[in-house]
This record gives C-alpha cells, sequence and structure tokens, in this order.
C-alpha cells in the first residue's frame, strides 16, 4: 500500500528537482492545479491516472521510487549508456522498453496476475 505522506514528499521532490511550481507542474501533466493542491495537501490520494501523467511527462521518474520510495530519482543511466551521454551539451532521448521481451526459466514458477498499462492511463489486470 502507498504510504500518501512519503509519495507527497516525493511529488514535491520532483516539482522542486525541475524547478517548477505546482501550477506549472499541473499544466506540464495535463491535471488541474486543484488536483496537485489536494494531493500536496494530503486531502486527496493520487489515482492511476495522475502517476502515469507524471510518469510519461517525466521519463527521469521512476514509478518505483514515486510509488514506494525505491530506487533512484533521477534515475541513473543505464550501464549500457555512454557517460557522456549525460553532458549538459548533449540530449539524449530516453531508452524505449524492449516489448518483444523472451525469457526462458527452468524453474517452476507460477504467474500470479498480469498487469497491462495503457497509455491513456487505463490499465487491465489478469490471472492466469
Amino acid at each position: 500500500m502507498i504510504n500518501s505522506v512519503d509519495f507527497t514528499k516525493r511529488l514535491q521532490k520532483i516539482i522542486d528537482y525541475y524547478s517548477e511550481s505546482a501550477s506549472s507542474f499541473a499544466e506540464k501533466i495535463g491535471v488541474q492545479r486543484s488536483s496537485i493542491s489536494h494531493i500536496l495537501s494530503g486531502r486527496n490520494k493520487p489515482s492511476l491516472d495522475f502517476v502515469m501523467k507524471v510518469l510519461s511527462t517525466y521519463p527521469e521518474v521512476e514509478l518505483y521510487w514515486l510509488m514506494n520510495g525505491k530506487g533512484d530519482f533521477p534515475s541513473k543511466p543505464k550501464i549500457s549508456e555512454s557517460p557522456l551521454s549525460n553532458t549538459p551539451e548533449t540530449k539524449t532521448t530516453p531508452p524505449q522498453p524492449d516489448l518483444n521481451i523472451v525469457s526462458h526459466s527452468d524453474s517452476d514458477q507460477e504467474i500470479d496476475k498480469i498487469v497491462i498499462f495503457y497509455k491513456n492511463g487505463t490499465f487491465k489486470s489478469y490471472k492466469p
């Protein structure tokens, strides 16, 4: 379960990192200013749609860091990236996920649930 107080602190860290006001942050991610205000004050909890908008607008924000504080912010470059790729003079596009992942496992692991997230912020959950 998400800790709303900690989520609020991480959201404020994102806003501060990008030197945004709550209004400009709300405009960039495409939500009303009141949504940001209510989440930062603890009145409301963030919706899945809100979280997905933050992640799609700010690719340096990792889902697990935003939701439960595990990981890094801003996200560290992948090992395969050139150390020069993060210099201010070089603009790089964020790595895109490889959707053709094939995994083979010799163990007898069973799938519990599959969740598919769509770009519009909706998701579907499947149980085998």
